[in-house]
């Protein structure tokens, strides 16, 4: 005995066909195409002088040395990024766990230094470490006050962040490792960390993102990264819109790859729970 299986409209079965060839993937990269084949258009209706952005690119990108025989362009910009990702990831974390803890003298000193850092501008912060030192004896360079000022700015969001992510693990999760006899710094490294990641990855990355985009404050000082050099060459040769384009292409390619860093670690600790699905 066979089963009638009813047949589908022509419309459901074009709709279906269509959903077929065209994935969501291949939907999403037509959507991209379409919208960067616009946004270019955007700009080149500004009449761009493009031999300009040629001959000025390899600076801006940092393929070449600053006369002072350093980095420049996006790899001073990258440079000073990395830099102070890495500290403010430790001072975020530090400031987070004094935070949590029950020591009174650590939760002030955390609260403290989280509240200036975070109700200030960062623009006098970068100031006040880089003119506001040397009255104390200390000089420090334009780019180690820049890395300096970054960190302590950021490592102020990030240890919100950290805090949140770390108490939003359940208690359940705790009290089960604790029956397993699992010792307060193993649960921590192996329950509780591994856990908070997944909720604080993707803010973790936005404030990375940010400061890659604030790195650009610290042209104050003179330090030649992409927003000091496309400034600069925008005011020799009188077109500021080839130089300023230029320098935001290559701040959203930066951007672009800590958003694929992003994608891939929300897929490493996302793992247990896709399993569950």
């Amino acid at each position: 005995m066979t089963s009638f299986q009813p047949q589908r409209p022509p419309e459901q079965a074009e709709q279906s066909l269509l959903k077929r060839v065209f994935g969501f993937r291949t939907r999403l990269y037509l959507t991209w195409l379409v919208m960067f084949v616009l946004f270019a258009g955007f700009f080149l209706s500004f009449d761009l002088k493009l031999s300009i952005i040629l001959d000025k690119l390899p600076n801006l990108i940092g393929l070449h040395m600053a006369p002072n025989g350093f980095l420049q362009g996006a790899a001073l910009t990258l440079f000073v990024s990395v830099c102070s990702i890495v500290v403010s990831v430790v001072l975020g974390f530090v400031t987070a766990l004094a935070r949590l803890s029950s020591s009174a003298v650590a939760f002030g000193i955390a609260s403290f230094y989280a509240s200036f850092f975070r109700g200030t501008p960062l623009l006098i912060q970068i100031l006040l470490i880089y003119l506001g030192l040397p009255q104390l004896g200390i000089v420090p360079g334009a780019i180690t006050a820049g890395v300096i000022a970054l960190s302590l700015n950021y490592g102020a969001y990030l240890s919100e962040i950290f805090r949140a992510g770390i108490i939003g693990v359940s208690v359940g999760q705790r009290e089960a490792a604790l029956a397993l006899a699992l010792r307060p710094t193993q649960i921590f490294w192996r329950v509780t960390l591994p856990q908070a990641m997944r909720t604080i990855i993707p803010p973790t990355t936005n404030q990375f993102i940010s400061m890659l985009k604030d790195s650009s404050l610290i042209s104050v000082m003179g330090v030649w990264e992409v927003m000091f050099l496309a400034q600069s060459y925008g005011r020799s040769s009188y077109r500021y819109i080839e130089m300023l384009t230029t320098a935001a292409v290559l701040y959203w390619i930066m951007s672009i790859g800590l958003e694929l860093l992003q994608s891939r670690l929300e897929r490493h600790y996302g793992k247990a729970y896709q399993a569950r699905k």
